[in-house]
């Protein structure tokens, strides 16, 4: 009998990451310091909010499918196998092209009124050759509702299916809603924009310029494009949204 491989990939304040023959699970922690029953009703409340962002936003762009889990602090998905975009991008002989492709994400979400809230290069997956690692999914854990055709309909069901061309290898995933919200404001969007633009500069600095160009380029597919650049021009100086990457 194989031994279950577990392996905690990231742990936060917020929340625990763990991985578990090809699916991870987000486990938000639990606070002592405050009331027990505050605490489960906040972090189901956030789970529940970060799960619909989820199912809505995987129907758009490349992102996760939460699978039904029993727990309801726990939001399980398909592990996706890729190279984390900040780590790898500014190696990447294509990264305007794979920046373009951000853009174009972006603005699919916002134009379904999707604030991710936390929009880095951190949080994108570049994933090659999808069928592949669909089929790689296995073992599934026991508080899952997973049947056979959805081992692979849960890594590439209408993100890459219905938003993949033919010619295109790679895509880019989009994970961690932990921030994302639900908003039309004109603001919010460039804000988003704005926190992409800041992780760029600070963390691929010697492209960053151009990378940006490409991101826009992307964008500007989106319906309100412009009023959300000619908003982000606005927010930039104010300068009240600095963040550290």
């Amino acid at each position: 009998m194989k031994s279950k491989m577990v392996k905690i990939i990231q742990q936060g304040a917020e929340a625990k990451i763990i991985l578990s023959n090809n699916f991870i699970t987000k486990d938000r922690v639990k606070k002592s310091y405050r009331l027990k029953e505050l605490d489960d009703m906040i972090r189901k409340r956030r789970t529940k909010a970060e799960t619909k962002l989820l199912e809505k936003a995987s129907k758009i762009i490349n992102a996760p499918i939460p699978l039904k889990s029993e727990k309801q602090n726990q939001i399980v998905m398909p592990f996706i196998e890729g190279k984390k975009l900040s780590e790898h991008l500014d190696s990447l002989k294509n990264r305007l092209e794979v920046c373009k492709k951000i853009g174009e994400s972006i603005a699919k979400l916002h134009d379904e009124s999707i604030i991710h809230g936390d929009l880095t290069t951190s949080n994108m997956i570049l994933v090659d050759n999808l069928d592949k690692k669909a089929n790689n999914i296995s073992n599934q854990p026991k508080n899952l509702t997973l049947n056979k055709k959805n081992q692979r309909s849960a890594l590439t069901k209408s993100g890459a299916e219905q938003h993949q061309l033919a010619s295109d290898s790679e895509q880019v995933f989009f994970i961690d809603f932990g921030l994302g919200f639900i908003s039309r404001k004109i603001e919010d969007k460039a804000v988003d924009l704005h926190l992409l633009k800041q992780a760029l500069e600070a963390k691929h600095f010697r492209h960053w310029q151009e990378l940006w160009k490409a991101v826009e380029q992307g964008y500007s597919i989106s319906k309100n494009s412009k009023a959300v650049l000619n908003q982000l021009k606005k927010v930039e100086s104010r300068g009240r949204y600095k963040e550290k990457y």
